[in-house]
């Protein structure tokens, strides 16, 4: 399975020249995975501080944000948010409606329904 994820991951780290020490977060991340598995139990601060996240460099930071934000629109919304799990393994699981709001939520600052680099910033 692992192969298959790095797989999937690094074709999207590719467009982003991510280095090692993003792959490394990466890694971080996709270990995570078992805790969080479970409907409803997603804590984005939990997670970040699990991976690692919030120890990185502002330049790592911002790199890992650039990974979520698929439509390359410089923001996260909420359908880029639901599936960050999967932005990292192809089976991670979608985070549900109350997790995503969650989220969402204690991120989005200006209450414009997305999240920002500097939002991202401020959430870990």
């Amino acid at each position: 399975m692992l192969d298959a994820v790095k797989y999937n991951v690094f074709a999207r780290l590719k467009v982003h020249s991510i280095n090692k020490k993003i792959w490394n977060i990466i890694l971080k991340i996709l270990s995570a995975f078992d805790i969080i598995n479970a409907a409803d139990t997603f804590d984005h601060k939990k997670f970040f501080e699990m991976v690692g996240l919030k120890a990185k460099s502002a330049d790592d930071v911002k790199k890992a944000f650039l990974v979520l934000d698929a439509d390359n629109s410089g923001f996260i919304e909420e359908e880029e948010l639901k599936f960050v799990l999967k932005g990292f393994a192809a089976d991670g699981r979608d985070l549900t409606d109350k997790e995503t709001k969650a989220f969402l939520q204690a991120a989005d600052k200006d209450g414009d329904g997305k999240i920002g680099v500097d939002a991202w910033f401020d959430g870990l």
